[in-house]
């Protein structure tokens, strides 16, 4: 008896030392982070099982359970805008990916410092820019009269107006805006690989390839899996910049999966399917963020 009571002596003790000061401080921002992440969550799954027309309220709110998710899986639309999304999202993706490493190699082995500062400046600029001003300096660009593309080209190719050319607008587009991310995210992983294993290398063998192979790249894994786990969140969101520039045409040939679930809520009004879409959306980002992190994220001692 005696033993119990001394164990539970500890625990209260514990209670009362609780730093509330401590605990006051987080509060807000947890309840900010709460609010503005888990609610519209929760506000989303509830609309995603019931009816919900903006233009005819007259029965919103009626339970219709997986109803929504069945329209939306029987919906050719839905799943012709989610394989133009995944096509752009491994090209735009692979091609970042190359550029990127390219990039950072050849930053991270010049020995001209003013240079590399002034190309590390230069690489946050198309960054910093926001989606609907790269998707409005796009329509200069791409112009089929004065764009800036067809006079290196030396001819007028109809870049926004057909299907093929303009979906290849979109993807150069966004290789143009988010390589130089790529191309960071690569160099801060460069900057963790010991200089005296990368000289120890290099005296083994002259092949820049072997050195690359197995001395670089396992300390370049874990920013490849950050990068295509933030990129692929965003090219399922993308919307500003193919909305500016294309307006998902012609046609739907540009009409991404974010532009389409727009459509179907704020055109067509019918946020309950529009919900589910978003909702599916969210489940295979989360798929592909654990795919990418379960086959490609190592340590660099387990490479």
């Amino acid at each position: 008896m005696a033993s119990n009571t001394s164990s539970s002596q500890p625990r209260s003790g514990r209670l009362r030392h609780v730093n509330w000061s401590a605990v006051a401080m987080i509060a807000p921002s947890v309840i900010t982070l709460l609010l503005v992440g888990l609610y519209p969550l929760l506000f989303a799954v509830s609309l995603s099982l019931q009816r919900f027309m903006l233009n005819r309220p007259q029965g919103n709110g009626t339970f219709r359970g997986l109803t929504n998710f069945l329209s939306v899986v029987n919906d050719d639309l839905f799943w012709g805008s989610l394989g133009r999304t995944l096509t752009m999202m491994v090209i735009v993706l692979i091609v970042q990916v190359v550029l990127g490493i390219g990039i950072a190699q050849l930053i991270n082995t010049s020995r001209w410092h003013f240079l590399n500062w002034l190309v590390k400046t230069l690489l946050v600029v198309p960054i910093a820019m926001t989606p609907a001003v790269v998707g409005l300096l796009g329509v200069l660009l791409f112009n089929r009269e004065f764009g800036f593309i067809n006079y290196l080209l030396g001819q007028q190719v109809n870049w926004l107006g057909d299907p093929t050319m303009a979906m290849a607008a979109v993807i150069i587009t966004d290789i143009w805006q988010w390589t130089p991310f790529a191309a960071l995210v690569m160099l801060s992983s460069l900057t963790t690989v010991p200089p005296e294993v990368v000289e120890a290398a290099q005296l083994d063998t002259k092949r820049a390839w072997l050195v690359f192979r197995h001395v670089q790249l396992p300390y370049l894994w874990p920013g490849i899996t950050a990068f295509l786990i933030i990129r692929t969140a965003d090219v399922l969101k993308l919307f500003d910049m193919p909305f500016t520039l294309t307006r998902g045409g012609p046609g739907v040939s540009t009409e991404l999966i974010s532009l389409y679930v727009q459509r179907m809520g704020f055109r067509i009004f019918d946020m309950g399917v529009a919900s589910a879409q978003a909702i599916l959306l969210l489940v295979l980002c989360i798929i592909l963020a654990r795919s990418y992190i379960r086959f490609f994220y190592r340590a660099p001692e387990e490479a």
